[in-house]
Parts: C-alpha cells; structure tokens; sequence
C-alpha cells in the first residue's frame, strides 16, 4: 500500500519533468532556427550601426597607419559649416518631396485599374511590376542612355513638337539633371507600391461596396468614403517606405550624375559614400551618416503620427 502510495506521489514531477525536457528541446531547435538570421541581423545591421555611432567622434580615416583618435564633436562642428551638405540636403528632401506623392499617387491609380475584374489584367500587373525586379544599376544606365542630347527622349520631344524644339542633354544640365532622375526613379519604384496596394484594396470587404451601390453613391463618394479609408494602414506603409527609399536615394546618382553637374544632384547619402570611401575620411563619413540617420527618422515618426488611425 505504502509503496503504490510512494509510486502515486512520485507521478505528477515526472509528468512535469518531462514537459520541461519538451520545453527545452523546443527552445533550443527555435534558437536554432533563428540563429543564422540573427547572426546575419547582428553582423550588417547591429554592428555597422554600432561602429558608425562610435566611429562618428573620432578623425578615423578609412586607410591609415596611424590609430583613430577621439575628437568629440569636431565633425559635427565641421557638417555644420560645410556648404555641400547644405546642398546636399535640400536635394534629398526637393527628391524626397516630389517623389513621395507622385509615387504614391501614381502607384495608387494603377493599383485601381489593375484591380478591376478584366481579361488580361494579370498583363498590365506584370508590365507594371516589370521595373521593379530589373536592377537599378542596369535602369540607371539604360535611362542615362535615354536622356543624352542624341538619346531617344530628345528624339520623341522633337518628333512631337515637329523639330521646333530640341531637348537638352538632361543629365548635364544642372535645371534638368535632378527632375531626370525623379522620372526616372518613380519610374522604376511604381510598381513595387502599386502591388501594396492592390493588396490593401483586395482587404476592403465588397460587401461596403455594395451597399453604396444601393445608395446610388457615385465612383468619386465610393472612393472617398470606402476605399480611401479602407486603406489607412496600408496608406501609412507605403508613405513610410516611399520617404525612406527617397531619402536614401544613392545608386541613381551614383551611376548616372556622381553628383553633378555643380553638385545639383548630390544627396546626403552619396555625400556620405563619396566621403568615406573616395576621400576616405571615416570619422566624418559616420557623423553625416549619424546626422541623416537622425533626420530620417524625425520625418519618418512625424508621417506616422499625422497618417495615424484616430478614434
């Protein structure tokens, strides 16, 4: 009796002892699933940002015999009286500024043509979304093909216009070069939001619709009482991700102006690239990355709190 007793009694903690044993087992194969992507998430994200951060408030040079000293704020002294970071800024934030709503809003027209129940529709879808997946650089150098003086857009405006008027080399001038990058970019990037929202739309249930339908409410009511706030969330990541893709606008230049001409398509990205690794000076290279870093997020958590839901 005493004995089964004892069994009895001792039962419970080997149930217990073996859900722990299941437990661990658990959490040692999730870890190990997540390891690598840590590991990588640690390695080009956490520490570059790390070392960018310390690297910021020292004269680090990217090759150099002697060791990095520490200088306080003496680079962020030196940012505020350069001229070309000045420049450089408004022309990321007049890029920034144009692109998100033009962008946004074209990606949002073809969302909704392309949302329509169609023959073919899944072509335009694709021939929309084709840019997306072709490289920026292969882009980049195509349209700087486009714009020469001789280039085919020169050639349609003056097919167009019956030889009375004749382009400019767009990427040379300094007037033109930027707003040739915008098109370009927007371009390019359209497609990649018009599929964000063709998902958001695909979200709305129909049954909103029809009822509107029933009340006789016309395309533009249907569009600004179902549709435009069916699609608040998604109206806020795409306006997010827009404006950080804008702001760290880099190959475009890169490939096709190097900042030029005068500097009238320098952003504060290629400034940074350009300073760390052409001039090689690290230190100032982090504190212009630190300083945009900054800058980026302001704008970022300000569109959130005015695109946020309200009650």
């Amino acid at each position: 009796m005493s004995t089964r007793s004892g069994a009895a009694a001792g039962a419970p903690p080997t149930r217990r002892a073996t859900r722990r044993r299941g437990r661990r087992r658990e959490s040692l194969a999730a870890l190990g699933m997540v390891s690598p992507a840590v590991f990588l998430l640690v390695m080009f994200i956490v520490i570059p940002v790390v070392l960018a951060f310390a690297l910021a408030f020292t004269n680090a040079r990217l090759v150099s015999p002697t060791p990095a000293q520490f200088t306080g704020l003496q680079n962020f002294r030196t940012l505020l009286d350069d001229p070309l970071f000045y420049k450089s800024l408004r022309n990321t934030f007049y890029f920034a500024v144009v692109v998100v709503p033009l962008q946004g809003g074209l990606a949002l027209v073809l969302a909704l043509l392309v949302n329509a129940k169609v023959k073919g529709v899944n072509f335009f879808r694709t021939v929309y979304f084709l840019p997306v997946v072709t490289s920026m650089v292969v882009v980049s150098i195509l349209w700087t093909l486009l714009y020469q003086k001789t280039g085919l857009v020169n050639e349609i405006i003056s097919h167009l216009t019956f030889g009375q008027v004749q382009g400019p080399d767009w990427l040379t001038n300094p007037s033109t070069a930027m707003p040739a990058i915008i098109v370009m970019s927007v371009w390019q990037g359209v497609g990649f939001h018009m599929v964000i929202w063709l998902a958001g739309l695909q979200t709305i249930p129909q049954d909103l619709y029809e009822a509107a339908d029933m009340d006789g409410a016309t395309r533009w009511v249907r569009f600004r009482h179902v549709t435009w706030p069916g699609l608040s969330a998604t109206r806020t990541f795409v306006l997010i991700t827009i404006t950080i893709s804008a702001f760290a606008l880099f190959t475009q230049v890169s490939v096709m102006t190097q900042g030029g001409p005068l500097d009238a398509t320098s952003t504060v990205v290629y400034q940074a690239v350009r300073t760390g690794y052409s001039q090689q000076q690290t230190g100032y290279a982090s504190a212009i990355s630190l300083v945009f870093f900054v800058l980026v997020l302001a704008v970022s958590l300000v569109q959130r709190f005015l695109t946020r839901e309200k009650d």
